[in-house]
């Protein structure tokens, strides 16, 4: 039976940052993706998913608009890209064996019904998981981090920068380990 690491905190905490840290170190180990801004004249225009084998695809932007897609804030969601690109990489890593990699669980990502069974499938698998998710209470997250082979861990700014390395001992150290150890353990504080 698989692991899954789940990191939560409040945006801007340094999720992505960590994740980011994490998937470098593993290098061709690791599969999936992450998430990060696109920034502009006036702050910030939009979000781009970008996996971690180089691929990439603009996720939700301000100029999004129209034909029923779904919105959050003021940007609309291509749910396309989610389930072409980011799903992609998500299998692509679950059929590669690899440790799977996804930043984020979040508002956008969880319109598209792929990207929840791709989740649901890597997080109830054999495969070790280690994903981001939002702080904010919503039904199928708090569903998923209930799960017994969930492990969460908060983000916050007293620990963020050990967090990374902290993930790294908890991949090492969940090599067939059962539940709870430093993995528990690593999450309080």
């Amino acid at each position: 039976m698989g692991r899954t690491l789940l990191l939560v905190g409040r945006p801007g905490i340094g999720k992505t940052t960590a994740i980011k840290a994490v998937a470098e170190r593993l290098g061709d180990r690791a599969g999936g993706f992450y998430t990060e801004e696109i920034r502009g004249p006036g702050g910030r225009k939009g979000f781009r998913l970008i996996t971690l084998d180089g691929r990439e695809a603009t996720m939700a932007h301000v100029t999004f608009k129209g034909g029923g897609r779904p919105r959050v804030g003021r940007y609309g969601v291509n749910v396309e890209a989610i389930d072409r690109v980011g799903v992609t990489a998500l299998r692509r890593a679950m059929a590669e064996g690899r440790i799977v990699v996804i930043d984020e669980i979040g508002k956008m990502e969880l319109f598209s019904g792929t990207f929840k069974e791709a989740v649901l499938q890597a997080v109830s698998g054999p495969y070790t998981v280690v994903a981001t998710a939002m702080a904010k209470p919503n039904p199928w997250i708090e569903a998923l981090r209930a799960l017994p082979t969930v492990t969460v861990w908060e983000v916050t700014a007293e620990n963020r920068d050990e967090i990374p390395e902290r993930v790294l001992r908890w991949l090492e150290g969940s090599k067939g380990r059962e539940a709870g150890g430093e993995g528990q353990e690593a999450g309080s504080g």
